[in-house]
């Protein structure tokens, strides 16, 4: 009986602290699991191309996306710094293309671009989060287009698709 009583207690206290202009939980869900009392800054480098095959504008393409779902995401203040709490620089490795179905006419019908990027990500406050890691997304397309004609769709789609694999691993601390 005092465990019910209690219970209406606090349904009723919950239920007129809205009315009396009291405290409301909010849940957000923006994907990250950062503790803003610790973590206030991060400073996110330039990721030059190194991969064999250059295609220019991906960079600035993938640097963006980057940026703008830190952004986004988190409240972190994106300071150009070497003392900040967090740390994230790379490089693209990779950009290449490669056939991947085969018509009757032994020609390739389907062709996948593939990114790849490496990101080393440093934790000031909390060194047993560092990453050091590659990751890496593709998208296939017909060959009977030219990449010309669908290069800067595919960059953008698969370096959105890097930056949630990218922030799910660091800042998503997943």
């Amino acid at each position: 009986m005092k465990i019910l009583s209690k219970l209406l207690i606090y349904t009723a206290a919950c239920a007129t602290a809205p009315l009396l202009g009291g405290c409301v939980p909010s849940y957000g869900l923006n994907g990250s699991a950062i503790n803003y009392d610790i973590y206030k800054t991060i400073d996110v480098g330039e990721f030059p191309i190194r991969a064999s095959l250059v295609y220019p504008p991906l960079q600035q393409t993938f640097e963006n996306a980057l940026l703008d779902a830190i952004t986004r995401q988190t409240r972190l203040q994106e300071v150009d710094s070497n003392n900040t709490d967090l740390k994230m620089t790379g490089e693209i490795t990779g950009y290449s293309l490669s056939p991947q179905a085969v018509g009757s006419d032994a020609y390739a019908t389907q062709t996948r671009l593939t990114i790849t990027v490496r990101v080393k990500y440093t934790d000031s406050k909390n060194p047993a989060n560092d990453i050091d890691q590659t990751f890496s997304a593709y998208r296939d397309f017909s060959s009977s287009v030219m990449l010309t004609d669908v290069q800067d769709e595919l960059c953008n789609e698969i370096s959105k698709e890097l930056v949630d694999l990218i922030f799910n691993a660091t800042l998503g601390n997943w």
